[in-house]
């Protein structure tokens, strides 16, 4: 290495100096702008404006999307910014004001000071798609029959439905609103306050039944839920801390679904049915967070919420049938109080070069103190049970070890490695306590320049304290069945990753995922859950003006079980195989540099689902499920001025659904279920969009 004297250096800058200021003197610099600078003053407006047709229409399509109607729609959105040199800034967005997708957000305040925000934002969800009822009333608290129609009748089959089915659109339109701000006090404290509003308004599917009969209803959505919180922070040299209280209040303004009984009541006086929906509740809780910086290598951080739920509304009596002798509830409200704790520490130290170790401890603890009474029985509207039932307070209290240590060795090696210990115990649970140890390790090496390749392995087992009875539940359980989530349980896992820079413009990626759940000790339940991934990227640029990306993705899930039709040793085995295939290719490209962009969007996806049985008497199954799901994007912009861009996009998408569950099940299909007949969803949709967007 050679080294130049700094007496030369000196000289070599004093010269060029002088002859940049000879330059400067000759340039000028008044009309440069600085197309960079992340925070231009003065006040920029953008406005974009255009329209957008829809080729079909489809539910499920506009389910998230708001492009459910065969129709025109406009599109119509923008910004108005400004920011001045003292600091002050201001900023109004819009997007998607055509649609039921529309958001509008304003934002203001003093650079180191203070902020103000304010939101507002709409989400369609669509969750039927071609559903037909007879009830009147849909979307409302009481759902009736048409008078004189012929309702109700022994079954299905003889209903009068062809004069009285009704499309149905079941969904609901979720709204927020939200305010929050923040100031700053100095160097070291911060307030924040946030308001927000969710309201969701519209219906959703349920079931309701009468012994071994059926109806599917639509359940009224009249839901707001209100949410405040403020908080103090307070940062200082090797140390921060924050403070923090928030409520939360549901509100439901439909405390019950009322429906007329369809068929012919099996008893006496069973022709209304009832159901109690969401209660109005409360969440109180004062969170706070640390962190400390023990030495330059040491630093310690810790975290706390302590909270309180509360449900007090009025209960619901027992039944609606008149003709049924039901004992007197224990109390007309609930009562109900839960106290929640969530906490944790952690530790971070590097003891030595290249070595890095992390130890934490958390805890979640969930103590219901609601009261514990007796309750009557009614079975379906139908019969008073002679034994009354309690309510049972569920509980948890849970306990999390981490400890992990990243050691950069010689060379390009890398390893990590942890071990892991989770403890849960349960109230009112057939296991009162599991215990799940994990370890894992991993190791990444770069043999050349181009390629990176790393594998991760982890290995986990769960036991637990015994294995017993629920006293919650009133029909009795296999004493053989073991609940897959607190079964004894191992589980393997394996992961490859590859990455390849095969040239400056061409990077491959390659990733291999497997993982085994061995259910060892349950004769009854889950046996057995394996799944494989296997998943390749591609990022390719052609030129300056040219990129492409690609990605396939596959995934397998193989799990069996095995139950009991005689209530003893198992008699029978299902056996479940699911897959998924995903595609997705994107190009971009300049056509003309600074004037024309183009692009291109393609995924294409495949899922299947198989369920086998095997019994005693033969071997059955259920036909196999599947979805595909097609979609293409091409899109452009072409700058017409400086200030000016002429955007369009074509959307196509198609999806065909095989669902045995739903395709072929008309309303009278089941003689004792009476149901929205609505199949599998299938469409081909085109959008077209053409705007104007404009810049001054």
């Amino acid at each position: 290495m050679r080294i130049y004297s700094s007496l030369l250096q000196l000289a070599a800058l004093g010269a060029l100096s002088a002859a940049g200021a000879a330059v400067a003197a000759e340039v000028d610099t008044s009309a440069w702008k600085c197309k960079t600078c992340p925070y231009p003053k003065g006040t920029q407006v953008s406005v974009e404006a255009g329209i957008g047709t829809v080729t079909d229409e489809s539910s499920r399509f506009g389910d998230y999307t708001g492009l459910q109607r065969k129709e025109a729609h406009a599109i119509l959105g923008g910004t108005v910014s400004h920011r001045s040199g003292s600091g002050y800034y201001a900023e109004l967005s819009a997007a998607d004001l055509g649609l039921d997708t529309r958001s509008l957000s304003a934002v203001s305040g003093l650079e180191g000071l203070y902020s103000l925000r304010l939101g507002y934002s709409e989400l369609p969800r669509h969750l039927t798609d071609g559903a037909q009822s007879p009830f009147l009333g849909n979307g409302g608290a009481d759902l009736t029959l048409p008078a004189g129609a012929g309702f109700p009748t022994g079954s299905t089959a003889t209903m009068p439905l062809a004069t009285t089915l009704q499309p149905l659109d079941v969904g609901y339109k979720r709204q927020r609103f939200d305010l929050a701000g923040k100031l700053t006090l100095g160097d070291n404290w911060t307030w924040r306050v946030s308001v927000r509003r969710d309201v969701r308004d519209g219906s959703q599917p349920t079931y309701g039944s009468f012994f071994a009969s059926a109806a599917q209803l639509a359940a009224p959505l009249d839901q707001t839920t209100d949410w405040i919180e403020v908080s103090a922070s307070y940062v200082a040299r090797g140390m921060h801390a924050t403070l923090a209280y928030q409520l939360s209040e549901f509100k439901n303004g439909a405390a019950a679904l009322n429906w007329d009984n369809p068929f012919v009541p099996v008893v006496p006086g069973a022709t209304r049915g009832q159901l109690a929906l969401a209660p109005d509740n409360q969440l109180q809780q004062f969170s706070g967070s640390a962190g400390y910086e023990i030495t330059p290598t040491i630093k310690a951080s810790a975290d706390f919420a302590v909270g309180r739920l509360t449900q007090d509304a009025a209960l619901l009596q027992p039944t609606l049938n008149g003709n049924l002798t039901v004992p007197a509830l224990a109390a007309q409200t609930l009562d109900g109080e839960v106290e929640t704790f969530n906490g944790s520490v952690r530790l971070t130290a590097a003891p030595m070069e290249g070595l890095r170790l992390n130890a934490s401890y958390a805890r979640d603890v969930r103590d219901n103190n609601s009261a514990v009474q007796s309750w009557p029985v009614i079975d379906a509207d139908l019969f008073v049970q002679a034994q009354q039932r309690s309510n049972s307070p569920f509980g948890f209290t849970q306990d999390r070890y981490k400890l992990v240590a990243d050691y950069r060795g010689p060379d390009t090696w890398k390893f990590s490695g942890g071990a892991e210990q989770d403890n849960k115990k349960r109230t009112y649970a057939e296991v009162v306590e599991t215990r799940e140890t994990t370890l894992w390790g991993r190791v990444a090496v770069q043999p050349m320049d181009e390629l990176t390749l790393s594998a991760r392995l982890a290995h986990a087992e769960r036991d637990h304290s015994g294995y017993g009875q629920a006293v919650w539940f009133g029909a009795p359980q296999n004493p053989l069945l073991r609940k897959f989530n607190l079964a004894e349980r191992s589980r393997d896992s394996l992961g490859l990753r590859a990455d390849w820079a095969l040239s400056e413009t061409l990077a491959l990626g390659l990733a291999l995922n497997y993982a085994d759940d061995a259910y060892g000790e349950s004769l009854i339940g889950l046996q057995s859950a394996r799944s494989f991934g296997a998943a390749v990227d591609l990022s390719w640029a052609l030129s300056e003006q040219t990129r492409i990306t690609a990605f396939v993705h596959n995934e397998n899930l193989r799990s069996r079980q095995r139950g009991s039709e005689a209530f003893a040793a198992p008699d029978w085995t299902a056996r479940a195989k699911d897959q998924f295939d995903v595609l997705g290719v994107g190009v971009k490209h300049a056509a003309i540099v600074d004037k024309l962009d183009i692009g291109a969007d393609l995924s294409v996806s495949r899922s299947r689902s198989e369920i086998s049985m095997a019994n005693v008497v033969a071997e059955t199954g259920f036909p196999v499920a599947k979805t595909a799901q097609d979609t293409l994007r091409l899109y452009g912009s072409y700058k017409l001025q400086d200030n000016l861009w002429l955007n369009a996009s074509w959307w196509y998408e198609r999806y065909d659904a095989q669902d045995w569950r739903l395709d072929g099940v008309a309303p009278a299909t089941v003689q004792n279920l009476l149901s929205f007949g609505q199949q599998a969803p299938q469409y081909s949709v085109n959008v077209l969009r053409v705007s104007v967007r404009y810049r001054f």
